[in-house]
């Protein structure tokens, strides 16, 4: 059912920093920094030849973000992220399967304008799980 890793996302506390880092000393390729109030999140990109590593830093006080980097000051990995083809029949199978979806498990538009949703991390091995539809 899964295809892909299109991503592994790392939280950190300075984004600026951290794009940085990667397009520095790594010498990646880092996109442009994108708000995602509906997230509440501001994120980054580092191409890499196989995946892409997404930098998040909080956006607004509410972010889940934010929390995250309460509990891991230095920052790490937040979620991986694997493209469905069908987000709709995905989310209905791990359903049936007993996987949590997190929120309303209605899919939202997320940083790639693709629909995503997330999974309770306890169902999968304790890491937070992001599907998007590709």
């Amino acid at each position: 059912m899964i295809g892909r890793l299109n991503h592994v996302a790392i939280a950190v506390p300075d984004l600026a920093k951290a794009a940085a880092l990667y397009a520095g000393p790594l010498g990646a390729e880092v996109s442009a920094p994108v708000a995602l109030p509906a997230h509440g999140v501001t994120v980054v990109f580092v191409a890499l030849p196989n995946t892409k590593i997404e930098l998040l830093a909080p956006l607004g006080e509410a972010s889940p973000i934010g929390r995250f980097l309460e509990q891991n000051p230095s920052g790490g990995i937040h979620h991986v992220c694997y493209e469905v083809d069908d987000i709709l029949a995905a989310r209905d199978r791990l359903k049936a399967e007993g996987a949590r979806v997190l929120g309303d498990g209605a899919p939202r538009i997320g940083a790639h304008d693709r629909p995503v949703l997330f999974l309770h991390p306890k169902d999968f091995c304790g890491t937070l799980v992001e599907l998007e539809q590709a």
